[in-house]
């Protein structure tokens, strides 16, 4: 299939700029892909379409001020620095701006106090600082590292809100945003209705948002992301898929999470902790093997995660459901509304 395929017109006002002041107070467009039927709904509405046995699945990665900025040494110009990933004691892979401009061996300093870095690898782009321990410094020097659709700088606030309540394993660059609309009272509620809630953690990194540039769908390659799941989640899985019960995913991360290792989840040994790292790039056609309904946020155009929601709504459900919420002024992206896919 072809990328442009994929494309849409979007307001650019839909876009949401802020978070609700109440996370479940957001709304929920409804697919029925038995019948292509849609509902309006708000999202503290999602527990009515859970069933006692059901199977509700939450990344709980905890998402890292990896967002920094400094200034040249020698010149003074800004740079901007997103971590990625940690790669030795005091090296991390990063996305750098403006790369380019720097010079081998030429220092950046992120504050007054004391803190360098210098790029070692250009091809790679790795990172190092002059000093360890940068993971735990990151509330002193770290910023919330918001998409660049967010035409503003992060707040403190920021640091609570694109948080999931549940998050607990630091290590994204990015929020899994399907999973921003569940508070406390919500899980508590979908709970009591004899609803079983299971965990993931896949750090989101880079290749969840980096662009597709080819034409051609199928040559596009993700980067490689860490997951892992619990021997606990892989149990209450089986159990619920014996007993023909449903497995919700929430968001675009736990999806490739649980889809990645479905041939663990789904044998016959006994549960066990899974591990590692996936580049699994979901597209038109795949065949979903562990997740049966997905509540995820609206997603760019032509990015991965349109794709991801296109192979398992299918691409004209998806234009259909994407027309409807255009058309009733939802709010788009990572602090906008949601969709929930049965």
């Amino acid at each position: 299939m072809k990328l442009c395929e994929f494309d849409y017109d979007l307001p650019k006002d839909l876009i949401a700029q802020f978070p609700l002041e109440k996370r479940d107070a957001s709304r929920l467009l409804v697919l029925d892909r038995t019948n292509q039927n849609i509902f309006h709904r708000n999202f503290y509405d999602v527990a009515d379409y859970f069933s006692k046995g059901d199977t509700l699945v939450l990344n709980n990665t905890k998402v890292i001020l990896a967002r920094l900025f400094g200034n040249r040494k020698e010149t003074g110009g800004k740079v901007e620095v997103l971590l990625q990933e940690k790669v030795g004691k005091k090296q991390f892979r990063a996305l750098i701006k403006p790369l380019a401009r720097l010079k081998p061996g030429e220092e950046v300093a992120i504050n007054n106090n004391g803190i360098n870095f210098k790029v070692v690898d250009f091809k790679k782009r790795i990172i190092e600082f002059n000093k360890q321990g940068i993971l735990n410094r990151l509330n002193a020097i770290g910023h919330v590292p918001l998409p660049q659709y967010i035409k503003r700088s992060d707040s403190l606030s920021d640091r609570k809100t694109y948080q999931t309540v549940y998050a607990k394993k630091q290590g994204s660059i990015a929020a899994p945003t399907a999973g921003l609309h569940f508070t406390r009272d919500l899980l508590r509620k979908i709970r009591k209705k004899g609803v079983n809630i299971a965990f993931v953690t896949l750090h989101v990194g880079y290749g969840t948002f980096a662009s597709i540039k080819e034409d051609d769908i199928s040559r596009h390659k993700m980067e490689e992301e860490y997951f892992q799941i619990p021997k606990e989640t892989v149990s209450l899985i089986k159990d619920t898929k014996r007993k023909s019960k449903k497995v919700f995913a929430v968001g675009t991360t736990t999806t490739r999470a649980l889809e990645s290792s479905q041939d663990k989840i789904l044998s016959r040994a006994a549960p066990k902790d899974t591990q590692g790292r996936t580049d699994l790039f979901i597209h038109p056609p795949f065949k979903f093997n562990v997740v049966d309904s997905l509540i995820t946020n609206f997603h760019l155009p032509k990015s991965t995660l349109y794709l991801l929601v296109s192979a398992f709504a299918g691409l004209d459900n998806i234009k259909k459901v994407y027309q409807e919420a255009i058309e009733n002024r939802y709010r788009f992206f990572s602090y906008g509304d949601a969709t929930l896919i049965l």
